[in-house]
């Protein structure tokens, strides 16, 4: 488990191809590796009612983003803009790198 790489990371904008969101892009904020799951900022929007608490004292409802699983996200092309899937292989330096198979760039994380 501890080896596996995953097409999407933290940072990455990515598309989303599946679901209520169906369209939307964002940027990743958080990847569960064990879950298989990405929040993507602004999409699949969630109310969570909260507890008043010595942080937030109204308490109230609030809007989150709810994660959303790794299958329904591809990475945006850097160059293009368009969703592309990824594979790997070496850069100048010899390391493991990810690219788009779309346009054949490097994918800069961030």
């Amino acid at each position: 488990m501890s080896n596996v790489k995953f097409h999407v990371r933290k940072g990455d904008t990515v598309k989303i191809i599946a679901g209520n969101d169906k369209g939307k892009t964002g940027k990743v904020l958080e990847v569960n590796t064990a879950k298989y799951r990405a929040i993507v900022e602004g999409a699949n929007m969630i109310t969570k009612h909260v507890k008043p608490s010595a942080e937030n004292p109204e308490g109230g409802i609030q809007q989150t983003e709810a994660a959303i699983h790794l299958s329904n996200l591809k990475v945006v092309d850097p160059s293009s803009g368009d969703a592309t899937r990824i594979g790997r292989k070496k850069n100048a330096d010899g390391k493991l790198q990810r690219y788009s198979k779309k346009s054949g760039e490097f994918i800069t994380n961030g």
